[in-house]
């Protein structure tokens, strides 16, 4: 059983966990500037952004004090400026010196670049705005990993490239950074793809479904005609101009017909980027499917519809409300990017759709939002386990109230309406059936095989995720299809948390249909 228990913080941290930075900083204290947490009294400082002054980052100082660096030459333009860097040099401050570059996929980097690819300039990973989310609190002011009270480029989750926050909208988001990669002998000339990643998601179980014309998120993962895997990939951070050869399934493949475990997932490396998630990180939801339709028998494209919970090597559970009986399904698992064909992915075709028999859609409310997808095998095959590729576990028993469960999905977010390209993650907390059914929530509209999960206060956590997708609880290490993201009224509004199809009271049907089999 999940215990009870309470952190004592440090004076500048908060949060049930200590997760959250402590606002420190009184409202305009630091003018301009960015507020910048530190570890002793009085735990904050200001850190003026040029051409703002010091020391309330409130008076406008062109070039008064030269914020170029390297011998850079500062230029006042009319309340602004502009560094003149030395040959060699480049960034807006002239940090960034000739031999800047990242190794790999840059998890060695430890250089002066802080700006992203879009020019946007990074923030410090100590500034409250980044810490106030919840991000890195145990290593934001030093760490092994190159973090520490600066605004520097770093990739400390295993990400193709080097990356930061940036503020946008009075909101916390990521992208990769403005980084050149270090020149290797006899490379093969390649294009990078830049693909600016989401914020946390918001979706709306009614409207998440992308349309046929946003063409921007229609994979392009090519298939063979009957929709098995084919050997044409590439990474997802690079597109080569050769011919890349298949790539041999991992070491942890099995050969076996059912997976030998379930639930135990293995991912890269064990760190989120922000308290709740913003990009999931490669294996850590490895029962994470994509749920792509064409029109039935037509030549079009597949595009991605929903989400679902890979729970057997042939059987994917999602919710009703994504199963349309006019459409053609396939499913690709192991990958976290829509657009981009990935080595881990595997793509398999649907062999039939089962919807729930008392499955109903209002206006209101969805019930009984709940179906399974039978997956087509090949040469006895439907998914292979792979490091990137496992099964959630079905449910034994009931979660308390409050627990901390996970939910993803490539949803809508705020940035934009169709979805995310990339898989995103947050955490949300399991909500009492009486506080969800009272009045000033959902009234009456929920029964036994529905609950909700998120934050009654509202936000982008409460409605995260796409239709279909999972809502996973852990329990000593191994991982619970609890939920399936099911419907919600509007999105992140307060008293508004989303709802989710009770897995635990269709163990028996889903038993039923699927018997005996892979």
């Amino acid at each position: 059983m999940r215990k009870n228990f309470k952190c004592k913080c440090p004076k500048q941290f908060v949060g049930r966990r200590c997760e959250r930075g402590k606002r420190v900083c009184k409202r305009r204290s630091c003018g301009a500037g960015l507020c910048l947490l530190t570890s002793s009294p009085p735990y904050y400082k200001c850190k003026c952004i040029p051409p703002f002054a010091p020391p309330n980052c409130k008076t406008l100082a062109p070039c008064e004090t030269n914020p170029c660096q390297n011998n850079g030459k500062c230029v006042d333009d009319e309340d602004d400026f502009e560094c003149v860097c030395p040959d060699g040099f480049s960034g807006q401050y002239c940090q960034v010196d000739p031999d800047d570059c990242y190794e790999g996929d840059g998890q060695s980097y430890r250089g002066k670049v802080s700006e992203t690819e879009e020019g946007d300039e990074c923030l410090d990973w100590n500034s409250e705005f980044v810490l106030d989310k919840g991000s890195f609190p145990s290593v934001a002011f030093a760490s092994s990993e190159g973090l520490g009270p600066h605004n520097f480029c770093r990739n400390l989750d295993g990400d193709k490239k080097p990356w930061c926050f940036i503020k946008k909208n009075r909101r916390l988001r990521w992208d990769y950074c403005d980084v050149r990669k270090c020149p290797t002998p006899a490379t093969t000339t390649t294009k990078m793809v830049s693909t600016t990643a989401e914020a946390r998601p918001t979706t709306n179980a009614f409207t998440d479904s992308i349309p046929p014309n946003a063409t921007t998120l229609q994979p392009t993962v090519p298939t063979t005609t009957d929709g098995s895997i084919t050997p044409e990939s590439t990474s997802s951070a690079q597109i080569a101009t050769t011919p890349v050869p298949p790539t041999p399934l991992p070491k942890n493949d099995t050969s076996t017909k059912s997976f030998l475990t379930c639930g135990k997932p293995n991912p890269k490396k064990q760190l989120n980027r922000i308290y709740g998630g913003l990009k999931a990180i490669p294996g850590a939801r490895p029962w994470q499917v994509s749920v792509q339709v064409k029109p039935k028998g037509s030549t079009q494209q597949y595009r991605h519809i929903c989400g679902g919970t890979l729970i057997k090597t042939c059987w994917v559970l999602t919710a009703a409300h994504c199963i349309d009986k006019k459409h053609d399904y396939r499913v690709i698992l192991g990958g976290l990017n829509l657009i981009q064909k990935e080595q881990t992915d595997q793509t398999v075709l649907v062999e039939d759709t089962i919807i729930h028999e008392k499955f109903k859609e209002t206006p209101d409310v969805v019930c009984n939002d709940i179906a399974l997808l039978k997956l087509k095998a090949t040469n006895g095959k439907c998914a292979k386990e792979t490091q990137f590729v496992k099964a959630a576990c079905l449910p034994k028993e009931p979660f308390t109230d409050g627990t901390e469960c996970s939910i993803s999905g490539w949803g809508a977010t705020e940035t934009s309406e169709h979805g995310s390209v990339h898989l995103l993650d947050a955490q949300v907390l399991l909500i009492s059936q009486e506080v969800c059914s009272s009045n000033k929530v959902y009234s009456s509209l929920l029964d036994v095989g529905m609950f909700c999960a998120g934050y009654l206060k509202g936000g982008v956590d409460s409605c995260q995720g796409d239709s279909g997708g999972p809502l996973t609880c852990e329990r000593n290490q191994t991982h619970y299809i609890y939920g399936i993201v099911s419907w919600g009224d509007s999105c992140g509004e307060k008293n508004k948390p989303g709802v989710y199809t009770r897995v635990l009271k269709y163990l028996d049907w889903i038993n039923e249909k699927i018997g005996g089999t892979q």
